[in-house]
Formats: C-alpha cells, sequence, structure tokens
C-alpha cells in the first residue's frame, strides 16, 4: 500500500515533467499571436513584426507549416528578433482587406509601430526566410 507522502512525491513529479515537457516543446515552435495582441507587443518590445497569412485550405500555407516553420533556426530567428503573427483570411476579413491580401499565403514584415516594410507573396522556404528576417531585421526605419 503507498503511501500518502509517495502519492504526493509522485504528483510533484508528475507536475514538475509536464512542465518540463512544456517548455521544451513551447521552445521548438513559433510563438503566434492574434493581430491586435501582436501589435501592441511590437510596440512594447520594440520588434518588427513578421506578419504571415494563411487559410486552412491553402496547399503552400500547409507546406510553410510543415516545413518552414517548424525549422530550428527560422524559430530562434523569430523568438529573438520578430513578433510573429498569423491571420486567418477567413475567419479575420477586416485585416486581411487592411492588408489587401488577395492570395495565400502572404508574408509582411512591419515595423514595431505597425508600418508596413515589405511583403512576399507566397511559399518561402525555411533559408529563404531566414535570409529575408535577417534582411528586415538590419533595416533602420526611421519616424
Amino acid at each position: 500500500m503507498r503511501s500518502k507522502y509517495f502519492n504526493g512525491v509522485l504528483l510533484i513529479i508528475i507536475y514538475l515533467a509536464i512542465c518540463f515537457f512544456s517548455i521544451v516543446y513551447a521552445s521548438d515552435s513559433i510563438k503566434w499571436h492574434s493581430y491586435e495582441e501582436g501589435k501592441v507587443l511590437a510596440r512594447v518590445e520594440k520588434k518588427k513584426v513578421f506578419l504571415h497569412f494563411y487559410a486552412d485550405w491553402c496547399a503552400f500555407c500547409a507546406k510553410m507549416n510543415k516545413e518552414t516553420f517548424p525549422d530550428a533556426t527560422v524559430v530562434s530567428y523569430l523568438k529573438n528578433n520578430f513578433i510573429s503573427i498569423r491571420v486567418d483570411i477567413d475567419k479575420e476579413r477586416p485585416t486581411t482587406e487592411k492588408y489587401g491580401v488577395r492570395g495565400v499565403p502572404a508574408n509582411w514584415f512591419l515595423t514595431d509601430t505597425g508600418q508596413p516594410i515589405i511583403n512576399i507573396p507566397g511559399y518561402i522556404a525555411p533559408d529563404a526566410l531566414l535570409s529575408l528576417l535577417k534582411e528586415v531585421n538590419g533595416i533602420s526605419v526611421g519616424g
């Protein structure tokens, strides 16, 4: 028969394991923000924005989800230098219309105040996105 002490220790170990794996898993993926939340974070953290428009039915969006966004170097660079925002064009029409998005995927780069820097339509491979991120991050945008 297990003691109450043993059960308590076991629960603590399970809890810590869940916390550990949550942190490890979270560090391996991009932290996507909603449009409104991302705009605020960009201003507060003084980071540029990577704004990705997608749709569930889009084959090239799925390809970016499978190949580009899990790439460790892309994940790390985005986490350290950008605020990442995802917008579903079917569910967030006003934001989609604001940027004139007509096809997906569509990838925008914005200043920390939300001013457009450049937009790149279509699928972007991991190495190409990393190069773009570095190039955009190096741009000094005055106001």
